[in-house]
């Protein structure tokens, strides 16, 4: 496998995240460019946004909106608002990518997400046969198929066709009742 050489991503590497301030999962739902930021759907205790880099088309996360590194930090309403919402993204999911599985995870801690950001959140992956091929084992590059804003606005379509949902526009983050 071949070597990047990155000494620009130390400083990425070495900061201090033991504070949520300037945590981007705790900024994004305070901005207004919900298309811009692809942030799907806000609930009443969590939200939905669109990996900026995605395993697959589709490829979303459920965070809450309070800043926790993991389950232990949030009390029951709103891990059971984060769990609802994780249906509901199914739910969207189905109607609007029609995959024939999904992966849903996590990655608590900076050691395990590849130097995420240390905000509790629920991967949501759908998967189809045959989404993976050659092109990862043999030339090391992972092909997405579709935009992330046409995934988007699949998805916001869908989501806004959900019962209690509430759509302002089609740039602006479908509001649903949990």
């Amino acid at each position: 496998m071949e070597q990047v050489f990155a000494p620009w991503r130390i400083g990425w590497v070495e900061r201090d995240s033991g504070t949520h301030e300037g945590c981007p999962f705790c900024a994004i739902p305070e901005e207004t460019a919900d298309r811009d930021n692809y942030l799907l759907v806000r609930g009443d205790r969590a939200y939905v946004l669109l990996n900026n880099y995605p395993y697959n088309p589709g490829h979303a996360m459920v965070i809450p909106y309070q800043h926790a590194t993991d389950h232990r930090g949030l009390d029951d309403a709103v891990l059971a608002s984060k769990e609802r919402l994780v249906a509901r993204t199914l739910d969207a999911m189905d109607a609007a990518l029609e995959p024939e599985g999904y992966n849903i995870g996590y990655n608590l801690g900076t050691g395990a997400a590849g130097g995420s950001v240390d905000h509790l959140h629920t991967h949501v992956v759908p998967r189809w046969s045959g989404d993976t091929n050659f092109m990862p084992v043999i030339g090391e590059t992972k092909v997405i198929v579709e935009a992330v804003l046409d995934t988007y606005d699949r998805l916001h379509a869908a989501f806004a066709d959900q019962p209690d949902a509430t759509v302002a526009d089609e740039a602006t983050a479908v509001a649903l009742e949990l």
